[in-house]
């Protein structure tokens, strides 16, 4: 028998696979790329068409094995959720293929899949007659869908007269627990209310140990990495990065800080023109001992403000935050910020800075908030607890145990 005509076996339920998918929209013209608008006015001169297209994803090619757990991450406009909606099959791709298989359990809008004219129980088992569930699997999950959604009696209810945030929570319900092959979970979560969003942590963790693939899409980064052990990156609608998690959350971050750093500032009253992070006596940072923080700035501005100074991970959400008032008489002021004992564990940090005037009517803003560097704290590691319990906090507190 020759090669050709040994069949391969079909991928397993919960198999994600791209290949080289490419899509694009009648563009936005303000929202265009300069690349994008470069290759439209060649067209053009060359006699082509001259309508203008915005390519939202480009050449993406990724396969993911039943089980895994990804995290989509990358900036607004870089091509996520068009790429959750393919693999929904809301939308199909200008070029390339897409094979997901399996039955898919997917919130990537807050009505996605819900009939409106439907009360909520006919929606449910409607939703897992679209699975191809029978109608004795969909009511065996009934009580859970309706008991973790927390609709009680609206569930007899048309879902017209839902508010957006029971919508949503039905949606979610009814695609993770319908036992999908693939859970596709889009940022619709950030409408929720915070115990609303760590139940479905807590739930997409469920699923997960159950065996079924999860494509998380999340500006939340800590939620993505605390779920997710693969991280794909996608900048301007192509794979930036693809690798483990970490990995793919250091590189996003790095570019984040990148972009702050040689962001424009031209034009701002004030400038950060140098500073300094130190430990005591100039050595290392350490966990618990003294970190001192040394900035200058420069400008004509006269006038009191309030510095904000930050630590973070990576992200412009700070750890924790100090701010101080300052009386600036223009030229340059040099000022210290004293930590007696550093809370933070250890690892690499980024330094934020931000300058506000005080009763100014033009909103304020004298240095607006940017990355200001990296330092690094020598000192213990947090211990991580299993993925799929907890969440690490980020800060380290001096303690002891007592038995």
């Amino acid at each position: 028998m020759s090669p050709d005509a040994i069949r391969r076996p079909a991928p397993a339920p919960g198999t994600v696979r791209t290949e080289q998918v490419w899509k694009r929209f009648r563009a936005d013209q303000q929202r265009m790329l300069l690349r994008d608008r470069v290759d439209a006015a060649v067209r053009r001169l060359r006699g082509g068409r001259g309508e203008d297209w915005r390519w939202a994803l480009r050449d993406i090619s990724l396969r993911i094995e039943p089980g895994e757990s990804v995290g989509l991450i990358g900036s607004n406009g870089s091509g996520k959720s068009t790429l959750l909606k393919m693999l929904t099959r809301v939308m199909y791709p200008y070029a390339g293929v897409i094979d997901v298989r399996g039955r898919i359990g997917a919130l990537i809008e807050i009505r996605a899949g819900i009939h409106p004219d439907l009360t909520g129980r006919e929606n449910i088992y409607l939703f897992g007659a679209l699975l191809g569930l029978r109608r004795t699997e969909v009511a065996g999950r009934f009580d859970d869908i309706v008991e973790f959604a927390r609709l009680g009696g609206a569930i007899d209810r048309q879902v017209k007269f839902y508010s957006s945030g029971m919508q949503m929570r039905l949606g979610f319900a009814v695609a993770a627990y319908l036992e999908p092959h693939v859970l596709l979970v889009d940022e619709v979560l950030a409408v929720g209310d915070a115990v609303f969003q760590q139940r479905c942590l807590d739930r997409m963790r469920e699923v997960l140990e159950q065996g079924t693939t999860l494509v998380f899409v999340s500006h939340d980064l800590p939620a993505v990495e605390s779920i997710c052990a693969r991280g794909i990156w996608l900048e301007q609608g192509a794979i930036r990065v693809d690798a483990g998690i970490r990995e793919a959350m250091a590189g996003y971050r790095d570019s984040i800080e990148a972009q702050s750093e040689a962001g424009a500032r031209t034009g701002e009253p004030v400038r950060l023109v140098g500073h300094e992070v130190r430990g005591e006596e100039r050595e290392n940072l350490t966990t618990d001992e003294p970190m001192t923080v040394e900035l200058t700035l420069a400008g004509d501005y006269r006038g009191d403000a309030t510095l904000h100074l930050g630590v973070s991970e990576g992200t412009a959400s700070p750890i924790f935050q100090l701010s101080h008032e300052v009386r600036l008489a223009g030229g340059d002021h040099r000022l210290a910020c004293v930590i007696p004992r550093l809370p933070l564990p250890r690892g690499r940090y980024t330094l934020w800075a931000g300058l506000y005037g005080i009763g100014r009517t033009d909103g304020g803003t004298l240095m607006s908030w940017h990355s200001v560097g990296q330092f690094d704290v020598f000192g213990p590691l947090l211990d991580t607890p299993p993925r799929a319990v907890v969440l690490a906090a980020p800060v380290f507190v001096p303690h002891q145990w007592e038995e």
